[in-house]
């Protein structure tokens, strides 16, 4: 019994680790602590040695130093922002008078919205809620069918997953990196292709674009054979839907709700996808563009000094673009001198856009409420990383690396076999576990081998990402429907959310085989960065 117990002890810690995650124990502890009762049980059975925990420390240091996960906790201070300021309230009621007008124009709305809050906050929970206060009450209050409203808000919630800049995309890309850098080892190719975040990024935004499509295609198709489910709302009702100024007109009100957003969407991917900064550079971009748009909704007269810090950092950049703008040399031109000097006036005026914006946000009550905020999530998931960590580092004390590569390899299929296995896993694990939990006990033990036989690695990763979205919809555990249970009136039935998230299911599903089938639809944009 005991030879056995020995031989099987790393399934046995992973097996326990889930149960217990199960049961509500905090994951962090439960991994940490799991992982320090088997490294002892496998030291008195002799099949694990004490000296490998010494890696621990430098694992933790080596998190802590990771410049690439330093984007999170700035994507995450964005999205709160943008949260805080109110942004969704005017894009919805911007694309409701858009669409409004027209049977299942909510619907379409709601989606064009959750996709624009997906790409703006990258956060899942606090985009379901939002768009649960805000368009349930207007649909069902206009003879919307619940379960139709309940389905797109739940699907428009979760694409928070997959388009980027999603956290989940930032921390799987990270890993991924890792797991490809550890496969080119095994395999002898140290200087193989390397991925990151990046190309992570790329991937995913085709797929999660088309995926918006595929649903507003259903909406549209399902208004059309059906159209009581979402009749045409009356004018008088368009103004309920998150307010809107008096008297503004569509165009102004479509212009203010959604220029400024998109413009920092773009600004924020575009220079990721172009190669002009890094995840973590980008992220700084967009936290402080967050900023900057909150202040400007906050205090409308000074946005005069905050335009002209925006228009100071636009000319820096023009600046560099042309000069060399290095201080310090002594082969400067004069040209170069005067270019420096005005570089110098412009980040002035630069910094004072951005103290004006923190002292407005500050004042308005919301820099501390989002700062304190976003310290506890970012406290919540390096902690969980770190009991990670350990976790991984006594599974494979315990030869769980071995034993995972002889089940993959030794499935029916090769590495179709392997991924089919991998997607069922990860799907029914995110009916309990939450997206970081998996990507951090799931991903270091899996992806290395499935890379190392033959799985394209950012393939591999939207493969991931698009699964852990179908397994936040799916009922009875889909954590998009416990968010919105929580938001929606008390009149819709859990079993109308459930029955709306169902359509979307099957849209996703149809969405994951396609990339299964089309590797080339999360590889062709990556591949194109690299050659240009």
């Amino acid at each position: 019994m005991t030879e056995v117990l020995a031989a099987h002890l790393d399934i046995a810690l992973f097996i326990a680790a889930i149960f217990l995650m199960m049961f509500g124990f905090p994951v962090a502890f439960t991994l940490a602590g799991v992982a320090l009762g088997f490294a002892w049980l496998g030291a008195e059975l002799g099949v694990f040695r004490w000296a490998q925990l010494n890696f621990l420390p430098q694992r933790v240091w080596a998190i802590l130093n990771n410049s690439v996960l330093v984007a999170a906790p700035l994507f995450i201070f964005m999205g709160l922002v943008l949260e805080r300021c109110r942004l969704a309230e005017d894009m919805l009621t911007a694309m409701a008078r858009l669409f409004g007008t027209r049977p299942g124009g909510l619907l379409i709305a709601t989606t064009v919205v959750g996709a624009l809050m997906a790409a703006s906050t990258g956060i899942v929970g606090a985009t379901v809620v939002t768009m649960g206060l805000l368009a349930l009450p207007v649909m069902l209050k206009n003879g919307y069918d619940p379960v139709a409203a309940c389905g797109a808000i739940c699907a428009s919630g979760t694409l928070g997953q997959i388009i980027p800049p999603s956290i989940v995309l930032v921390f799987l890309g990270d890993f991924l990196t890792l797991a490809n850098q550890q496969a080119n080892l095994i395999s002898g190719n140290p200087t193989g292709r390397s991925v990151g975040v990046a190309d992570l990024f790329a991937g995913a935004l085709l797929p999660g674009l088309a995926l918006v499509g595929c649903y507003i295609l259903y909406q549209l198709a399902l208004t059309w054979r059906q159209p009581h489910l979402a009749p045409p709302l009356p004018p008088r009702a368009l103004a309920e839907v998150g307010g809107g100024a008096p008297g503004e007109s569509d165009l102004v009100l479509f212009l203010r709700a959604l220029v400024a957003p998109l413009l920092l969407i773009v600004a924020v991917l575009g220079s990721i996808l172009g190669g002009v900064a890094t995840p973590t550079e980008a992220a700084g971009v967009g936290a402080v563009g967050a900023l900057l748009l909150a202040a400007w909704r906050a205090a409308p007269q000074l946005r005069l000094v905050l335009a002209a810090g925006l228009f100071a950092a636009i000319g820096i950049l023009g600046l560099l673009a042309v000069f060399d703008l290095r201080v310090g040399r002594t082969d400067t031109a004069p040209v170069e001198l005067w270019a420096i000097r005005i570089a110098a006036g412009l980040l002035l005026l630069t910094c004072v856009s951005v103290a004006t914006a923190l002292w407005v946000t500050l004042r308005h009550g919301a820099l501390l409420d989002v700062t304190f905020r976003t310290a506890r999530i970012t406290a919540m998931i390096f902690t969980v990383l770190i009991g990670a960590t350990l976790f991984t580092l006594v599974f494979r004390g315990l030869g769980g690396e071995e034993t995972i590569k002889h089940l993959l390899e030794g499935l029916p299929g090769g590495l179709t076999g392997a991924m089919i296995f991998t997607m069922l896993l990860m799907f029914v694990l995110g009916f309990f576990l939450d997206f970081l939990e998996i990507i951090f006990i799931l991903v270091p033990i899996l992806c290395p081998v499935l890379i190392m036989m033959g799985a394209d690695p950012v393939w591999l990763g939207v493969m991931i990402a698009m699964n852990l979205q179908t397994s936040f919809l799916t009922p009875p555990f889909g954590f998009a429907l416990f968010y919105l249970r929580a938001a929606a009136p008390a009149s819709v039935k859990t079993t109308q959310i459930w029955r709306g998230a169902v359509p979307y299911i099957g849209l996703q599903l149809v969405a994951l085989l396609l990339v299964a089938a089309f590797p080339t639809l999360a590889t062709w944009l990556p591949a194109l960065m690299l050659r240009n």
